[in-house]
């Protein structure tokens, strides 16, 4: 039987940041990783394979050169059992693979609700982190002209977007009110619709889908009000659940939801067993709630904690919760979410005032490639700590948002961003004197006054 002292089942993000946070961490430790996958997709991107990208050979990630620089070794093998006695995994084929310490990395499976007629007909599609799959999904949508995305989620709306490129004609059905609604304000949301709109893209919200009708392939999606849209394929993007079964079956806790129970150490009840990314159970960084968010950099983050910690605990390095750092790119314009939107910290009974600001982000605006960028900021009104912001502007509001991430991480009181000290050049930021993240603060302040 083979041995490895840390064994890491899934290749992908959580996998890949395990691996090489243990081996920086414990770089005398035998790290391997089993993937079920020959190339692994780089998840974030698989959207653009249906029009940025040549193809999905243009989104691998490049592990395998990654790996052996390290010293890390990894498989092509799917896992059948785990014997928590005897410390070891049983392969497809009967090879077995003994471990010092494990962690399930299996990330998570697109949803393809059983309460839905017609969604196993031809030419009904999933988002997989499978290759094959997607490959094979991209060909046969190439001949197809009217294509109905249900679900108005970040990667319902990216590959609707990708899609108009190519010339189709795309319909996106949104059962909620508006869009990208569960993780950004009616102020965004409003615009990322416009936008959607201006690019050519059919916009049904407030309103879900009954059935999917068509001989053998899909012809056509029924409304909730009676109505219905000719198509030629549909694609589902109606989220996705943890990839857990394996952990389930083999005696390791799972959560209602059906994630993997783990502490802020990324550990399972079960001795030298973790889990990370996707699969892992998630609680909310403000609220302290289970949250079902996945996200490719929280899956990173989980990946790193469980690295160092795999041996050896250091007590300062756990996750203390996702704060659901999202962002997206329509047109030519980017939208970015961290924490609570308004609506979800009012729904939690939080009592917060809010600074919304508008400007561009580069000075002159009358300089090439200027464009418009907002800055808005939910605050808990009593103790001023930032616990949300939204973000919207051309490229560069993607670092904005991962800034609003680590103002909240590091629970930054509205103060402390009006006296932020900050470096602005004309062609890279918004001016000095009309900073949108610290106006944005000035109105949260102000009305914190106010009371």
């Amino acid at each position: 039987m083979q041995k490895t002292e840390g064994l890491i089942i899934g290749g992908s993000a959580a996998g890949l940041a395990t691996a090489v946070a243990a081996k920086n961490r414990f770089p005398e430790k035998e790290i391997m990783v089993l993937r079920k996958e020959e190339k692994v997709m780089v998840p974030c991107g698989i959207p653009y394979i249906f029009g940025s990208l040549e193809g999905s050979d243009q989104n691998v990630m490049p592990t395998d050169s990654k790996f052996k620089s390290m010293g890390i070794d990894f498989k092509v093998a799917e896992v059948e059992s785990i014997d928590k006695e005897q410390q070891k995994v049983v392969l497809k084929g009967g090879e077995e693979i003994g471990y010092e310490k494990l962690v399930m990395a299996t990330g998570s499976l697109p949803k393809r609700p059983s309460w839905l007629n017609g969604s196993d007909l031809e030419n009904v599609f999933t988002i997989p982190k499978q290759k094959d799959y997607l490959d094979t999904m991209k060909k046969k949508i190439e001949g197809k002209k009217r294509v109905t995305v249900i679900g108005g989620g970040f990667i319902g709306v990216e590959v609707a977007d990708e899609l108009v490129k190519s010339n189709h004609e795309v319909t996106i059905i949104e059962k909620l009110p508006h869009i990208l609604e569960g993780a950004f304000d009616k102020e965004f949301t409003e615009k990322a619709e416009e936008i959607l709109r201006n690019r050519g893209i059919t916009l049904k919200t407030g309103t879900g889908v009954t059935e999917i009708q068509g001989d053998k392939t899909a012809d056509k999606v029924i409304l909730e009000d009676g109505s219905a849209i000719d198509t030629e394929a549909v694609i589902l993007s109606m989220g996705y659940n943890p990839n857990s079964e394996l952990a389930s079956q083999w005696g390791i806790p799972v959560s209602e939801k059906g994630f993997i129970k783990v502490d802020e150490y990324m550990r399972t009840s079960v001795h030298n067993i973790l889990a990370v990314g996707d699969c892992a159970e998630k609680h909310d960084f403000v609220t302290r709630k289970c949250t079902d968010m996945m996200l490719a950099s929280t899956a990173c983050a989980e990946g790193r904690i469980a690295g160092m910690n795999l041996f050896k605990l250091n007590a300062v390095k756990t996750f203390s919760g996702t704060i659901s750092i999202y962002s997206t790119f329509i047109g030519d314009s980017a939208f970015g979410t961290a924490g609570l939107t308004e609506a979800a910290a009012r729904e939690e009974g939080f009592e917060v005032v809010t600074g919304y600001f508008e400007g561009l982000d580069r000075h002159p605006g009358k300089l090439p490639g200027a464009h418009k960028q907002a800055v808005k900021l939910i605050v808990a009104k009593e103790s001023g700590v930032v616990i949300g912001g939204e973000a919207f502007g051309g490229p560069s509001a993607g670092e904005l948002t991962n800034l609003l991430g680590f103002i909240i991480q590091s629970r930054t009181h509205i103060p402390t961003l009006q006296t932020a000290q900050i470096g602005t050049q004309p062609m890279l930021t918004a001016s000095p004197a009309a900073y949108p993240l610290i106006n944005a603060a000035n109105q949260a302040a102000a009305k914190m006054r106010k009371g």
